[in-house]
This record gives structure tokens, C-alpha cells and sequence, in this order.
């Protein structure tokens, strides 16, 4: 069967796609095992995406690892998750920089424990060199979190005297979030069903185009990722604007 990737225009790849990777514990519970169990596989799913993107030449991928909200599990699964991400960044490292892969984190890192911190500022540093995909984990991040130390650090800075408040504009927000070195997300991927953005870049995903796919997290491999795609190439992105304007040659009649 040939595979879905041929099909797709590389001329038109959404420049950074974003996913929320649902399902792992479902997964699990579906075939009789602990959550854990769901998220041990689910790095399989991360490994094989990340290629995927990476072969297609796709600049960006941020990947929803763990919001601050996922804090308030069940103690053992929260060890266990971070355990998981410890041992995970320890093994990828040496394959993020075969590939030229340069490795980000957002979110409130302070919260993650030392060990995991350590092995994260490594990471960072031992891929900061390399100029392919930029991978971008959201760990221990919420878009609200986010939000409210933007405004926060807006608001001491106009204290300071270092920012008018008449020329705060969209840009200067963009300026104050994680994601200030990043493109916005064109395409978000949601897995596992379900039809929430489940406080994930609120802010930049105004104009993405969303997708959402029952598939649990731990199948998702990369014809599943070039199913996305081409369901993003086949939509019209008009970003408040009409056909007509997009495409003067197109006729109401048409």
C-alpha cells in the first residue's frame, strides 16, 4: 500500500505543528495495564513523529508532554512520569543531534524536581548547536500559567518604566510568552478523541487549523501524522478574509 507521504505538496508544510498527545492512560486501562504502562509506550509514538516531521522538513513540533494541572495525579503516576521524561531525554539525546534535531521546553519548569531540571539544562545545551527540526516540549506548562507571568512581567516593566503602556500591542504580548522564539502553530493534532484545547497556546493557536483523530496516543505513527497534514493542505486558510479576497480570479458564480 503506498504510503500517504507521497501525496503530500512539501511546498505547503505547516511550518510548526503542535500536538496535545491524548490517550496514554486509556490505552493502557484498554489492554488490561497501569497508566504507566500507556505512557512507556506513548515514547514510541513521540520517537516515530518526531522523524516523521523531521524527514518531511517540518522547522517546529511542540509536543503537550505534562501541563500544571497533571500535577494533581496519583502520586505514583507523577514519579513515574518523571522518571519516564529523566530516562527518556537521557537515551534521545545522542539521536536529537544525529538527526540535527535542536531540543526546547516551556513551562514552569522550577516545578519539575532537580534531578529531572538537571537532565532537561543538559539536553538544552547539548543540542543547542544543531539547525533542523526545533522541538519544543511543553512540560509542566498551561497556557493560563503562561498568560498570567506575561502579563505579570508586562506589567513590572511599565513599573520600571521600560515599556509605555500605550504601545503595548499584539507583538509586545507575543514578546512575553514562552513561545516568543517560535512561529506560531499553523496545525494542531489532538488525539484520543477528544474536542478540547485543554489549556494549550491559547494565544497562538488563534488562526491554527485544528485536527482531532480517535486514534490514542500510543498507535499514532506517521501515516497518521501525514493524514493530518494532508487534511491541512486541503483546507482554505483565509484568516478573516474571504475566497474572493484570496483569490481574485474566483467568481461568486464559481
Amino acid at each position: 500500500m503506498e504510503s500517504l507521504k507521497a501525496k503530500i505538496d512539501t511546498s505547503r508544510l505547516p511550518r510548526h505543528i503542535a500536538i496535545i498527545m491524548d490517550g496514554n492512560g486509556r490505552w493502557a486501562k484498554e489492554k488490561g495495564h497501569d497508566r504507566l504502562y500507556g505512557h512507556f509506550h506513548g515514547v514510541e509514538s513521540v520517537r516515530d513523529i518526531v522523524e516523521g516531521c523531521a524527514e518531511l522538513g517540518v522547522g517546529y513540533l511542540t509536543l503537550y508532554a505534562f501541563s500544571t494541572e497533571n500535577w494533581d495525579r496519583p502520586e505514583d503516576e507523577v514519579t513515574g512520569l518523571m522518571e519516564l521524561l529523566v530516562d527518556t531525554i537521557k537515551k534521545e539525546v545522542e539521536t536529537l543531534n544525529k538527526n540535527n534535531i535542536r531540543l526546547h521546553v516551556i513551562g514552569d519548569i522550577n516545578m519539575l524536581p532537580p534531578y529531572a531540571q538537571q537532565e532537561l539544562q543538559e539536553a538544552l545545551e547539548a543540542t543547542n548547536h544543531n539547525t533542523g527540526l526545533n522541538l519544543i516540549m511543553a512540560l509542566s506548562y498551561s497556557s493560563r500559567w503562561e498568560l498570567v507571568e506575561a502579563i505579570k512581567n508586562i506589567a513590572n516593566d511599565v513599573k520600571m518604566g521600560s515599556l509605555e503602556p500605550l504601545s503595548i500591542n499584539q507583538e509586545t504580548v507575543q514578546n512575553y510568552l514562552s513561545t516568543s522564539n517560535f512561529p506560531d502553530p499553523e496545525l494542531m493534532i489532538r488525539t484520543s478523541g477528544e474536542y478540547r484545547i485543554s489549556n494549550f497556546l491559547l494565544y497562538q493557536l488563534a488562526y491554527a487549523e485544528l485536527y482531532f483523530t480517535n486514534v490514542r496516543w500510543p498507535d499514532f505513527r506517521k501515516e497518521n501524522l501525514y493524514e493530518a497534514i494532508l487534511d491541512f493542505q486541503a483546507r482554505e486558510r483565509r484568516f478573516g478574509k474571504t475566497s474572493e479576497q484570496l483569490n481574485p480570479h474566483i467568481t461568486e458564480e464559481d
